[in-house]
């Protein structure tokens, strides 16, 4: 099953995606995040039988508008920590994103002139969380996952390598498309592509079970720290081929556009516009 926030005219509603352009509306809810804040948020999204309506690419917001929590994860595919000359990480490296940094998966990405100097792309997979999960063991993670959705991770390298703390670069206004909808997770499996393209060139490619740290390994070590609410997002880290890794250093540009693809979830397309 896919649930969407859809915008319209009256503002935004969760939806039942049926195909790419149709979805029915689930009413009551304004967002998918809002739904997960229901116990048997699933039983009301399968029953949910209104007329289909149809929706295109700019349509979709950001499937869960404003989470409680976003906890990002460096370094966490192997192929990644291996070009950015560093050993594999015994635990996760963790930092957080703000929900002011996600846009829909289709919006443009609007950049201010003093952070576009080296602007890199980071295409991610996001992990949904369905209901709360407190010291929860990785072994029972699963029950505790609503389902995951393709993040679109600009990052503002000048900014981020200004101090040793990540969070500035990764967290600008409106700058990580995140959808195009939530696939739940009965419905996905490990192991297909990860790709980023960067205009036609693919510029990441990794199948999604590269990670070191997994979406249940993840839920467990964060978890122990603070409780995950439902709605609350793990973005868990991007593969190898970023651009700031590359000799000389390869970044975005004005009118380019990022698009991040995950088999099995859908894409994300975000035009960057230099302002």
């Amino acid at each position: 099953m896919r649930l969407a926030t859809i915008r319209s005219a009256e503002g935004t509603f969760a939806a039942r995606v049926e195909t790419d352009t149709t979805a029915t509306p689930i009413e009551g809810y304004a967002n998918v995040g809002d739904l997960l804040q229901i116990e048997n948020w699933r039983e009301i999204a399968e029953k949910a039988a209104g007329e289909a309506v149809e929706f295109g690419e700019k349509d979709l917001e950001a499937v869960v508008p404003a989470p409680k929590k976003i906890v990002c994860v460096g370094l966490n595919y192997a192929n990644h920590i291996k070009e950015m000359g560093r050993e594999l990480p015994e635990n996760p490296t963790l930092f957080v994103k703000y929900p002011d940094a996600l846009t829909g998966p289709f919006d443009d990405v609007l950049v201010p002139d003093y952070a576009n100097g080296k602007l890199d792309w980071e295409g991610e997979l996001a992990v949904i969380i369905g209901k709360r999960a407190r010291r929860v063991k990785a072994e029972d993670a699963q029950n505790y996952i609503a389902g995951y959705a393709v993040m679109n991770d600009y990052t503002m390298r000048d900014y981020q390598y200004r101090t040793l703390q990540w969070h500035q670069g990764k967290s600008f206004e409106k700058t990580s498309g995140f959808g195009p909808w939530m696939t739940t997770s009965d419905s996905f499996e490990f192991g297909g592509e990860l790709a980023t393209f960067l205009g036609e060139q693919k510029v990441q490619t990794t199948p999604t079970n590269d990670l070191v740290f997994g979406p249940e390994a993840l839920v467990e070590y964060i978890s122990h720290i603070y409780p995950l609410d439902a709605g609350d997002v793990i973005v868990t880290g991007t593969p190898g081929g970023v651009g700031h890794a590359r000799k000389p250093g390869m970044y975005i540009g004005d009118g380019d556009v990022v698009k991040v693809t995950i088999e099995g979830l859908g894409h994300v397309a975000n035009k960057t516009v230099f302002e």
